[in-house]
């Protein structure tokens, strides 16, 4: 109310007198939000209203009180855009952390989760405590979270309770336990280095998609940390895109691209790439 004020040089009590009488007969409507309270056209006017809205609008509109309004209205406004600017310009180098603590660490990508296909069904091969399948379940119309460790799948299980649309079954990614043709889009995070045989795994992966679907593979780019293999269980140090690429032709996929990650300052992990293979 006070913007409103300032835009029409009117006293905050008469500008109140005024809005209360156009609110109690449904032209306009409001909201709360903390100690600020907002006014709109009431989107719900019935023709005649919005006729006689829209009469009364144009008549007004081009006189000098009207214009001298709008003039101060666009100041309101770049009021709050030099706020918003002025925040941002102290912010930047704290921006990231600031987000993360405000919003968590993954807002960011949990997000563009939305642009999914709100029908596609999608496989989590290889979902592990579950983390991802539980990203993808509101966006997407069902997840299959399977995974080859008891251990894994019971972590998985307790925390995708809350997802009707969530199967979590047991299986190996050379063997799934899905029909042919199940899936539209299928990940593969961080699973193909514990894999002895990656082609007969991309060769199921393909099997279970639908024509016209996708992979997506993610994991470690080449590297030299032969520990990984004692510490980790790792049976691959790394593929490179050749490696992914021959494998992905072999199994039926069309079209493979591989990208390399950007490297994470606090990671200590090996370098990372994502590739998409269409089937």
């Amino acid at each position: 109310m006070g913007e409103l004020a300032t835009a029409l040089q009117l006293p905050q009590s008469t500008v109140s007198r005024h809005l209360k009488i156009l609110a109690d007969q449904a032209w306009v409507d409001s909201r709360a939000e903390g100690t600020s309270r907002w006014y709109r056209r009431h989107p719900s006017l019935d023709p005649e209203m919005v006729q006689l809205w829209d009469v009364v609008r144009s008549s007004m509109i081009m006189t000098p009180v009207s214009i001298q309004d709008a003039a101060r209205i666009d100041a309101v406004m770049a009021s709050r855009r030099t706020k918003s600017q002025a925040f941002f310009a102290e912010a930047s180098a704290d921006w990231d952390s600031l987000r993360a603590t405000m919003f968590g660490p993954r807002s960011d990508l949990a997000g563009t989760l939305a642009l999914l296909d709100p029908t596609v069904v999608v496989g989590d091969l290889g979902c592990g405590t579950g983390a991802l399948s539980a990203a993808l379940a509101p966006h997407a119309a069902r997840v299959h979270a399977v995974d080859a460790s008891p251990a894994m799948l019971s972590a998985a299980s307790a925390r995708l309770a809350g997802y009707p649309n969530v199967v979590v079954q047991e299986g190996s990614i050379e063997s799934l336990p899905l029909a042919d043709a199940a899936l539209d889009i299928a990940i593969v995070m961080l699973v193909l280095h514990h894999v002895a045989d990656p082609k007969r795994a991309l060769c199921e992966v393909r099997r279970v998609l639908r024509p016209g679907g996708r992979v997506l593979i993610t994991d470690m780019r080449p590297h030299a940390h032969e520990s990984y293999r004692e510490q980790m269980g790792h049976v691959w140090l790394g593929f490179s895109e050749d490696m992914v690429a021959s494998w992905c032709r072999e199994a039926g996929f069309s079209t493979t691209r591989y990208v390399a990650l950007p490297v994470d300052p606090n990671a200590n992990g090996p370098s990372l790439f994502s590739a998409v293979a269409f089937a």
